[in-house]
């Protein structure tokens, strides 16, 4: 397949293979969250945003997985790092009891691995000094608000709209869905207050005639609120929410934030896990805002879970922190090494800003009936419909042309091209979801 001329070709989606294949998997598989009837070939070709299914259709896809791959199908960037290297048995090992290397010397082997990750992830971190490596980004949450109620405090602030896991701790965090956390029980004393995306006058108690002038502020004032600063532990917020519906905070908001962490000393945990490794314009969707983390929690494109923070943070206490497979899955590493290689050497933080914006002016000249907004930074795109079912319509749609998006939030459609994606591919992307959108009304 060459990337420069592949367009999505479908015959029939989903086809009579993947029906198969899908009704095969489901005797099996637990009952869980399946977008699309969409079976990936692995075998097949597959370049970029351009990929196969089992039944011979190209497809464009415009999810990263879900950010998961930052980079795309089988791209040169990361599969060339790994020529060569032949692939060890055990490829994870028990990484908070030994020590893995791919060779000397450790500042710069020839197969880089846990260590060299950790080493890019502080260099790319300012600021931030220490990384504890886990399996998946709900893990790497949780180590986040551990190390926080560790150093200080037994509360937590999150926020409306927010989703930061599936396992108990992060569940407790979540605010975006009731099917995440009905029924399950939750940590004490974690409070939620509005995450304002006000352009003008703000309608969500982040402009008031309150004791510190905001919805959290009021809250902590020392004289007049409600909770003990002390007792605080962590904020935590997604610099972007992603599952919320890709929403974009205001500039006030996350000023009051960063006086709030300065004036109180409370952590502020960044949630960069869809967000993060360039997907914005800038390493972190963080450096966008004034807010200085003191822990950033990562996962996905990195193909491990990471909790980056500062050494005062983490405890000094060792087994504090332990994972059994924490820091030893050498090849997911491997290939966390490249993609952050990659992002730095072809520049495709600059990349993601402009077909960002390029895609933005696009969608935003196209006739998309239906469609109350447009918005994101870089290539963390939302396309927001006036009702749910025309969302649902559209995703539905844009898959029968080749496109392949996702939903988030209450009625918006989402878009995550690869980070180097080309001029050529984000131009065909919006023709085939304007079409979509033209088919639906």
């Amino acid at each position: 397949m060459d990337r420069k001329t592949a367009e999505p070709v479908v015959t029939d989606i989903p086809g009579d293979r993947a029906d198969e294949w899908v009704q095969y998997h489901h005797e099996f598989a637990a009952p869980s969250t399946y977008v699309y009837e969409f079976v990936w070939d692995v075998t097949s070709e597959s370049i970029g945003p351009f990929c196969t299914d089992i039944d011979g259709n190209v497809l464009l896809d415009f999810t990263a997985h879900v950010a998961a791959s930052p980079l795309g199908y089988n791209n040169p960037k990361v599969t060339r790092a790994m020529e060569g290297f032949d692939i060890p048995e055990p490829t994870k090992i028990a990484g908070q009891d030994f020590y893995a290397s791919g060779g000397w010397p450790p500042e710069d082997p020839e197969f880089p691995g846990p260590t060299q990750l950790m080493e890019r992830l502080v260099s790319a971190s300012d600021g931030l000094d220490q990384v504890f490596l886990s399996n998946t980004g709900a893990e790497a949450v949780e180590n986040a608000i551990k190390i926080c109620y560790a150093d200080r405090g037994h509360r937590g602030v999150t926020f409306d709209g927010a989703f930061h896991g599936r396992t108990l701790g992060a569940l407790s965090l979540n605010r975006s869905k009731a099917v995440h956390r009905k029924g399950y029980p939750e940590i004490p004393g974690v409070l939620s207050v509005p995450y304002c995306t006000c352009e003008d006058e703000c309608t969500c108690g982040w402009e008031t005639d309150g004791p510190a002038g905001n919805a959290l502020g009021d809250k902590l004032h020392p004289e007049r609120g409600v909770i003990d600063p002390e007792e605080v532990a962590y904020i935590i917020l997604e610099p972007i929410q992603g599952e919320g519906g890709y929403r974009i905070p205001s500039d006030r908001f996350l000023e009051d934030i960063a006086t709030i962490r300065e004036r109180y000393g409370i952590h502020i945990i960044a949630d960069e896990i869809q967000s993060g490794l360039g997907r914005t314009g800038e390493f972190w969707a963080i450096e966008h805002t004034p807010i200085e983390p003191d822990v950033i929690a990562s996962a996905k494109g990195l193909r491990v879970g990471a909790t980056i923070g500062r050494a005062d943070v983490f405890p000094d206490e060792t087994g504090r922190l332990s994972s059994t497979w924490g820091a030893g899955d050498f090849l997911s590493a491997l290939q966390g090494v490249a993609t952050v290689d990659a992002i730095e050497e072809y520049d495709l933080q600059e990349n993601a800003t402009r077909r960002g914006k390029q895609a933005k002016e696009l969608l935003s000249d196209a006739y998309l009936p239906g469609v109350e907004d447009i918005r994101g930074r870089g290539l963390m795109l939302a396309v927001e419909f006036d009702t749910k079912e025309r969302r649902e319509d559209v995703v539905r749609a844009a898959l029968s042309h080749g496109l392949l998006t996702l939903g988030c939030g209450h009625k918006t459609l989402r878009l995550l091209p690869p980070l180097d994606v080309t001029e050529r591919e984000i131009e065909m992307g919006v023709e085939l979801l304007a079409q979509a959108v033209q088919d639906v009304a």
